[in-house]
C-alpha cells in the first residue's frame, strides 16, 4: 500500500492534505470532523490584530473615560487572545494531528507577543499570515523587508517551526524565499487568498467579490511552486489558493510540495471530500508505482525538466495556436 506520510515545515504528516486556516478550524468540533476526515494537519483560524482593535474601538465609543477605555481595550484583547489560546489547548489534548496557529499582525510588537502565547500554549507550529499589499504608499523593497523582519524578530522569541503565507504580488518571489529559508523560516505556503473587491454597478459602491477561489487560480500556484521548489531546494512548500481536486494534490507534488492546503474545495464538499482525494490519491500511486510520496515529488519541477522556460512562458501565442475558427 502507499504511504502518503509527508514532513512538512519540521512536521510529520500522516499525509499532506492540510486543512487551511478558515472558518472551518475555529472550534474543536469543526477540528475534529477534519481529523476523522482525514486531514493531516489543520491551521487554526487567524487571530488578527487589526480585528480585536475593531473591536476594542467599537465598545470604547460607548465611554467617555479614558480609565475605562483603556481597561474595555485591555480586556477585548486578552479575551480574543485567551479563547485563541484555549482552542490550541483544546485542539492539541482531543486531536492527534499537528495543530497550526496563524496570526496577522502590523505591528512587530503584536507578531512577537502573539507569538510567545501560541507556542506556550502548545500549537505545533505558527503560520504567519501576511496581508501585504504595496499600493505605492512604501518603498518597493517594503513587503519583503517586512517579511524578513518579521521573521528576524520571531526567531529570537519562538522555537516552534515558523511557516510563512505568501501573498502573489512579492516581485521576486524565489529571491524572497530563499532570503526567508536563510532566516531560519521552516516552510512557505503559496499562496494567500486576498479579500476580493468588486464594484456594484447599480448601487455604485465596492461589494465583496467571489469567496472561493476557482480552479484556473491553480495554474499560478503550480507554476511559482514548480519554479520556487527548483530554485530554492531542500525547503517545504504547501500549495494553496485554487487547489479543488486530487488531481491539483497529485499535480502540486509533482512541482515539488510537500502539502496541499484546502479550504474553497472543504468549504463547498464538506470534510468528506478528504477521504476521497486521498483514495484517488494512492490509486494514481499504485497506477503508477510510486511506494511513498518522496518519489515523485519536485519531479516537474523548475530544476527536473529538461526546458525549465516552460514555467517561464508567459505569452499566448502557442496556447492560441491550438484553437481554430
Amino acid at each position: 500500500m502507499a504511504s502518503l506520510e509527508t514532513k512538512f515545515a519540521g512536521l510529520t504528516l500522516k499525509n499532506p492534505l492540510v486543512a487551511g486556516s478558515s472558518g472551518l478550524t475555529n472550534s474543536l468540533n469543526k477540528i475534529k470532523d477534519l481529523e476523522k476526515a482525514g486531514v493531516g494537519a489543520v491551521v487554526l483560524k487567524s487571530l488578527f490584530e487589526e480585528q480585536i482593535e475593531s473591536h476594542s474601538e467599537k465598545l470604547s465609543l460607548s465611554s467617555d473615560y479614558p480609565e475605562a477605555i483603556d481597561y474595555i481595550n485591555t480586556y477585548v484583547k486578552m479575551n480574543h487572545v485567551g479563547n485563541y489560546l484555549d482552542l490550541i489547548r483544546s485542539a492539541k489534548a482531543a486531536c492527534n494531528i499537528p495543530i497550526i496557529a496563524s496570526i496577522n499582525c502590523y505591528k512587530l510588537s503584536q507578531w512577537t507577543e502573539f507569538a510567545k502565547n501560541i507556542e506556550a500554549a502548545g500549537a505545533d507550529a505558527i503560520e504567519l499570515n501576511i496581508f501585504l499589499l504595496n499600493a505605492g504608499e512604501f518603498p518597493d523593497n517594503y513587503p519583503e523587508e517586512f517579511h524578513q523582519n518579521v521573521v528576524r524578530e520571531l526567531k529570537k522569541t519562538i522555537h516552534i517551526p515558523i511557516i510563512v503565507k505568501m501573498g502573489k504580488t512579492i516581485s521576486n518571489l524565489p529571491g524572497l524565499v530563499k532570503k526567508l529559508k536563510a532566516l531560519g523560516t521552516n516552510g512557505v505556503v503559496l499562496f494567500n487568498r486576498f479579500y476580493q473587491p468588486d464594484i456594484d454597478i447599480d448601487k455604485e459602491e465596492i461589494v465583496s467579490g467571489p469567496v472561493f477561489s476557482n480552479p484556473s487560480d491553480f495554474n499560478d500556484t503550480l507554476r511559482w511552486t514548480a519554479i520556487v521548489s527548483g530554485k530554492v531546494p531542500e525547503f517545504d512548500i504547501a500549495c494553496s489558493h485554487g487547489v479543488h481536486s486530487w488531481e491539483d494534490a497529485i499535480k502540486g507534488i509533482l512541482a515539488g510540495a510537500s502539502a496541499i492546503q484546502l479550504c474553497s474545495m472543504l468549504y463547498q464538499k464538506g470534510p468528506g471530500i478528504v477521504g476521497d482525494v486521498l483514495i484517488s490519491m494512492e490509486k494514481w500511486m499504485k497506477q503508477h508505482r510510486y511506494k511513498n510520496l518522496s518519489e515523485f515529488k519536485g519531479k516537474l519541477n523548475y530544476t527536473n525538466i529538461a526546458s525549465p522556460a516552460l514555467y517561464e512562458r508567459v505569452q499566448f501565442m502557442k496556447y492560441f495556436s491550438n484553437f481554430k475558427q
